[in-house]
């Protein structure tokens, strides 16, 4: 993270012009401990194509610098350094420095008597491949006292580039090493400490916001250690990718776990849901510079992660102090650790620009800023914690308050209730004596009501079998009469016969009076008037044998248990019984489909279907007034679960409003005395005793069509 902010202002402060610029001249002299930058010269090669031989050729190339830690910016040029190092030490071996470890390649030419030798390191080249295992580039200079040779330096970065050159003697290196990574250990060591002891903390606590702390703080020390250069000696690490754009990578990563934290921690989305989005565009941004830096353009993603970085950090900066208005306690902590980081970062940059000096406090501020922001955001971490803690404290105490509060309230509305209670039980007992009363009577009412439902269908059932049964005795009783006076004749007829027989008389003549008193009588009428008669109360019989069946059919005295019955058996003997109330021009149609037993209480449908085809006769008789033209059309249709039972007429019909209210108890469209208006409530009641379901499709003037669901088998509860 303190990598992109870094950059950032160094893109900001680049345009400023340096008010320090001085000659650049050859260093001839030993300087221990003191960058040489102010002694170099400096080109940069935009073709990458240029060796030694075309620098050395082409002298005026080289421009001077007058800073001691130049800043050469990013690019994709070979940036070649030169100066001239004269020994005037006792020292037979100088060492050159280069300490800026993020360098892609570097490559150390001295040009000495003629004679060029040349050291050529990438970043990614493990550390033991190279003369000093530091991550430092360290080169050896062998010059005699007083002796001076040409060293150039070929440098190319996809980051920033700074050049920070220093001439020591091989036991100063040594001094100046160990400072350096006795330092960068003890700001790992802190980070690290940092990083278990809040890794502790999450798994002892289960708070979220420790491991987001855990994470950001992990990603802050990588892309520190990356830009130390301390990465190779911790991991060795030996992906020469990986090496490349480890600061890269890590930056990204580090910025990635810092807007995660300022999210968990300052609850961006509940607190401040704009400023969450913004947040969210600065994450895709560092998600999108992996994505570019993985694709194979580093530089692109470079640049993008100190743009995101920049803006990133002002806006939680402006975030943290919007919000401290509101919840100072819980981002204090947060604030002043962001704005130590903010001005480490800042002290770094003025550094790099010869605004401040280059010492160890300025090389090493972003260590400090980034340290010390570890440690007051563990800080702003505990105070937030703690706050929760005091708030849920608080609650509970409150709660409790409010618990015992309810208690005293609990135990005097307790005996007001006890009081009003009494008062309310005896009124009660006194309303329930008059409800049972009532109930009582209304059930008493009700069955008599039912009963005279069933005893006006009984009347009808009597009225319709009465008529019915009588026109086939009426013919049976007609036809004894004649049948008596034939059978009468025919056995006078015999006792004639017996005397003509008995007497004396001959055959012929026998025979001849015989057949005399045949055609006196007419026999051959007489025996076809008796075969009629016989067959008409043969007929008359039947009849009323049909009749009676559909009566012991319909009537069903085992209706109150479940039995398996024929539905059409059902329909035909309803409609044997009500045939008297079929007028002349009204045409039954009736459509049976064969149907399995089905399992029913046979005597309660029959009763469902004695009214609805009673009432459908109503309205069929309603409408054409004896008039040809009425029809009454009964069909039954089965599938693998139930029997559909369809009775449809061509009468008045129903509009809506009678629809609604046809299955109500005591409703009716008829005449006073024509109905009770609980025909069709019990037909309903019924339907739903057999788990079924009717269905009305009417429309007025057209008709009316009952559908009536029955399943095969009743699923017992």
């Amino acid at each position: 993270m303190c990598s992109n902010l870094l950059s950032t202002f160094l893109l900001i402060i680049s345009s400023i012009p340096s008010v320090f610029s001085q000659s650049a001249i050859q260093f001839t002299e030993n300087g221990q401990n003191q960058y040489i930058g102010k002694y170099l010269s400096i080109f940069q090669d935009s073709t990458r194509q240029l060796t030694l031989g075309d620098i050395q050729s082409n002298p005026t190339l080289f421009k001077p610098i007058n800073r001691s830690v130049p800043n050469l910016g990013t690019g994709s040029a070979n940036n070649w350094v030169k100066f001239v190092l004269q020994n005037n030490t006792d020292a037979d071996n100088l060492i050159v420095s280069l300490s800026h470890t993020a360098i892609d390649e570097v490559t150390f030419y001295r040009v000495n008597n003629g004679q060029v030798d040349s050291l050529h390191i990438k970043s990614g080249d493990p550390l033991r491949t190279r003369a000093y295992r530091h991550q430092f580039f360290l080169f050896d200079v062998p010059l005699a006292h007083g002796a001076s040779a040409t060293c150039y330096l070929k440098l190319y970065s996809n980051k920033q580039l700074q050049v920070p050159i220093a001439i020591h003697t091989p036991k100063n290196l040594v001094e100046i090493l160990s400072t350096v990574d006795i330092l960068s250990a003890a700001y790992i060591g802190v980070m690290l400490s940092m990083i278990l002891y809040n890794l502790f903390l999450f798994f002892s606590t289960r708070e979220t916001h420790y491991f987001v702390y855990v994470n950001y703080i992990f990603w802050v020390t990588i892309a520190q250690a990356a830009i130390m250069g301390f990465i190779g000696r911790i991991l060795p690490i030996e992906n020469d990718w990986l090496s490349a754009n480890m600061i890269t990578f890590s930056g990204a990563m580090s910025g990635i776990g810092a807007i995660f934290f300022v999210k968990s921690f300052l609850q961006t989305a509940q607190d401040s849901p704009k400023f969450n989005k913004l947040l969210n565009l600065f994450l895709a941004g560092y998600l999108l510079a992996i994505v570019i830096l993985i694709i194979g353009f580093p530089l692109i993603a470079y640049r993008i992660v100190n743009v995101v970085a920049g803006f990133g950090s002002m806006i939680v900066v402006i975030l943290a102090f919007q919000l401290s208005r509101h919840k100072y306690e819980q981002t204090k902590y947060f604030l002043f650790a962001w704005c130590v980081f903010l001005i480490s970062v800042i002290v770094y940059v003025l550094k790099d620009y010869d605004i401040l000096p280059y010492n160890f406090f300025t090389l090493r501020s972003v260590q400090i800023g980034s340290a010390i922001e570890a440690v007051l955001l563990s800080f702003a971490l505990a105070a937030k914690i703690n706050t929760y803690r005091k708030e849920k404290e608080e609650s509970q105490t409150q709660a409790l308050l409010i618990s015992k509060e309810n208690e005293k309230l609990i135990r005097e509305q307790n005996i007001i209730l006890e009081q009003r209670v009494e008062e309310r039980t005896y009124a009660l007992k006194e309303s329930n004596e008059s409800l049972q009363k009532t109930l009582t009577h209304l059930k008493e009412t009700q069955a008599q009501l039912v009963e005279a439902e069933k005893m006006a269908s009984l009347g009808q059932l009597t009225a319709g079998v009465a008529h019915e049964i009588n026109n086939p005795i009426n013919f049976v009783t007609s036809n004894v009469a004649p049948l008596r006076r034939d059978i009468n004749m025919i056995w006078n007829t015999l006792d004639e016969i017996e005397k003509i027989a008995l007497s004396d008389s001959p055959v012929e003549e026998k025979e001849r009076y015989i057949n005399a008193h045949k055609d006196e009588l007419d026999f051959d009428y007489l025996k076809e008037e008796i075969d009629f008669l016989l067959k008409g109360m043969h007929e008359g019989a039947n009849r009323t044998a049909e009749i009676v069946k559909s009566l012991r059919i319909f009537s069903r005295v085992d209706e109150d248990s479940l039995k398996f019955a024929d539905i059409n058996e059902g329909l035909e003997s309803t409609l044997v019984i009500l045939n008297s109330v079929v007028k002349e021009g009204v045409r039954v149609a009736k459509h049976y489909a064969e149907l399995p037993f089905v399992e029913c209480y046979p005597g309660k449908l029959n009763q469902v279907f004695l009214n609805i085809i009673t009432n459908a006769l109503y309205a069929i008789n309603k409408k054409f007034d004896g008039k040809s033209g009425g029809l009454l059309e009964i069909k039954t249709e089965v599938d693998s679960v139930n029997v559909y039972i369809s009775i449809k007429d061509n009468g008045t019909g129903m509009p809506a409003g009678v629809r609604e209210k046809i299955f109500e108890p005591f409703f009716t469209t008829k005449e006073v005395g024509e109905g009770t208006g609980l025909g069709m409530s019990i037909a309903y009641n019924t339907i739903k005793k057999h788990q079924g379901e009717i269905k009305i499709e009417s429309e007025v003037g057209e008709g009316t069509n009952f559908i009536l669901v029955i399943p095969l088998k009743q699923q017992l509860h």
